[in-house]
C-alpha cells in the first residue's frame, strides 16, 4: 500500500488516500561496478582496521613515538622521518590485507575513487586515510594521544549531572486512597 495526500479541497485542507502501487512504480535504484567495487572496498577497510592486527600495529607505532610531537605550530624535523615510516608499516598492512581479500585491488586507483567519494564515507574510517596523505591530520592525531596517555584530554564529566528520579516521595490522590483497603 501506498499512503498519498492530495489537496482536494482547496482550502489547506487534504486527503489522505491509499493506493495499490503497480509494480512499474518502483523506482530501482542501480549503482555502477565502481560504486559497488567502492563500497566493497571501504567495508573491508573497515574490517581491516577493527581487527586486532592492525589495532595492535597502530598501537604500538603511537605508544613508540608520541612523546616526540608536541602541540606546537611548529614543526620538528624528527616528524618527517617518522611520517614516512607510518606510511610504510600501517598503509602498507591495510594494502596487503585489501590485495589478500580483493585479488586485483590497487591502492591508487582507490585513491582516485576515494577523492570522489568522501562524503560516502563515515568520519573515523575517511580521518584514518587521512593520516597516509595528510601530514597535518597524522601530526593531530599523535598529539591527541599524548593528551590521552597525558591524562590531558577532554573531561566531560563536568558538565554531567545526575539526579534520583525516586527522590520525591509518591503521594496519593484524594480520590486514590478511597480505593484502598481499610
Amino acid at each position: 500500500m501506498d499512503i498519498r495526500e492530495r489537496n482536494l479541497l482547496g482550502g489547506g485542507e487534504n486527503i489522505v488516500e491509499m493506493q495499490e502501487l503497480e509494480e512499474e512504480d518502483f523506482a530501482f535504484s542501480k549503482s555502477s561496478a565502481a560504486d559497488a567495487e567502492f563500497d566493497a572496498v571501504i567495508g573491508n577497510i573497515e574490517d581491516i582496521i577493527m581487527e586486532d592486527d592492525f589495532q595492535q600495529l597502530q598501537q604500538n607505532f603511537m605508544e613508540k613515538y608520541y612523546q616526540e610531537f608536541d602541540d606546537t605550530e611548529e614543526n620538528k624535523l624528527t616528524y618527517t622521518p617518522i611520517f614516512n615510516e607510518y606510511i610504510e608499516l600501517l598503509e602498507k598492512h591495510l594494502e596487503q590485507q585489501l590485495v589478500e581479500r580483493m585479488p586485483g585491488f590497487c591502492m591508487s586507483a582507490f585513491t582516485q575513487s576515494l577523492k570522489h567519494h568522501k562524503d560516502e564515507v563515515s568520519g573515523d574510517i575517511f580521518d584514518m586515510l587521512l593520516t597516509f596523505t595528510d601530514f597535518m591530520a597524522f601530526k593531530e592525531m599523535f598529539i591527541d594521544y599524548r593528551a590521552e596517555r597525558e591524562g590531558r584530554g577532554l573531561d566531560l564529566s563536568e558538565g554531567l549531572v545526575v539526579r534520583s528520579l525516586t527522590c520525591v516521595a509518591p503521594t496519593l490522590l484524594p480520590s486514590a486512597t478511597a480505593l484502598l483497603p481499610q
